[in-house]
């Protein structure tokens, strides 16, 4: 099982041009056609979170979080999720997607999932440094421990790579798992302390609640740019959240070698 991960990430790695490529031009085509084009990526997740600045700073009033006002403190929680949620869901119809690449033998299909992943990645960096500039228009400082968003980035980055090779294999044969996908995405959005902070829980219930890896995740952003915690911090949460990732990725990634020789029976 190993070595027949290690060969196929050795195969990814010989072909990262291509991907490159593969995502900028998967990421123009999602908006081809519509008078603003690519500014739509951007546009729409910004409005959402222009309302919900406006809901919570002057309909509920919100209070400051840990002295951080609270469309701050939503923001680095969500701005991450989109990146989890919107990776994973275009990853899992990735090659259903691209159907007609299925049979070319020269074509490496295993880059598809990732193609969509990188895709997704490009609007989650213009979303980081937007959340770098609403705290310097607040008067905040950026703290030094804001250099590990790019180690949690690369935490959810393996997380997704593994689900996305496991997903987008699995639907080709059972197409309930689209669907399936979206019902768990539902579920952990109201399940994951986005919106809410995960110190209002009982403390004999919050080990349970982080036993979910996009926990990690987003309480990472937020330790990175408000609480000020290094990761090795949590030591324990960290490994747990490592076995957990390595462990997707091993499986997803033997699962989709294992697949791949009979998509075309079913495509």
């Amino acid at each position: 099982m190993l070595k027949m991960f290690i060969a196929f990430v050795t195969e990814l790695v010989s072909r990262r041009q291509i991907i490159v490529e593969m995502a900028k031009r998967d990421f123009r085509q999602k908006y081809l056609g519509s008078y603003l084009g690519m500014l739509w990526a951007f546009v729409h997740p910004t409005v959402y979170i222009a309302i919900l600045w406006f809901v919570f700073s002057f309909v509920f009033k919100s209070q400051p979080v840990n002295n951080v006002p609270y469309v701050l403190w939503l923001a680095t929680g969500i701005i991450p999720w989109f990146f989890f949620s919107d990776a994973l869901s275009s990853a899992t119809v990735s090659i259903l997607e691209n159907s007609f690449l299925v049979k070319k033998m020269a074509f490496s299909i295993g880059i598809l999932p990732l193609v969509k992943l990188i895709s997704t990645l490009i609007i989650h960096l213009f979303f980081i440094l937007l959340i770098f500039l609403m705290f310097l228009a607040n008067g905040l400082p950026i703290p030094i421990h804001s250099v590990q968003v790019l180690y949690y980035l690369g935490a959810s980055i393996v997380l997704l790579l593994g689900l996305g090779w496991f997903c987008s294999s699995v639907i080709i044969f059972l197409r309930d798992i689209g669907q399936l996908v979206s019902m768990a995405l539902q579920f952990l959005f109201w399940g994951t302390p986005i919106f809410w902070s995960i110190n209002l829980l009982p403390p004999g219930l919050q080990p349970y609640f982080k036993l979910n890896p996009v926990v990690y995740i987003i309480e990472g952003y937020r330790d990175s740019l408000i609480n000020k915690v290094w990761f090795w911090e949590h030591w324990a949460q960290t490994l747990y959240f490592w076995s957990v990732a390595m462990f997707f990725l091993l499986i997803g990634a033997v699962v989709f070698r294992r697949l791949r020789p009979h998509f075309a029976d079913v495509l």
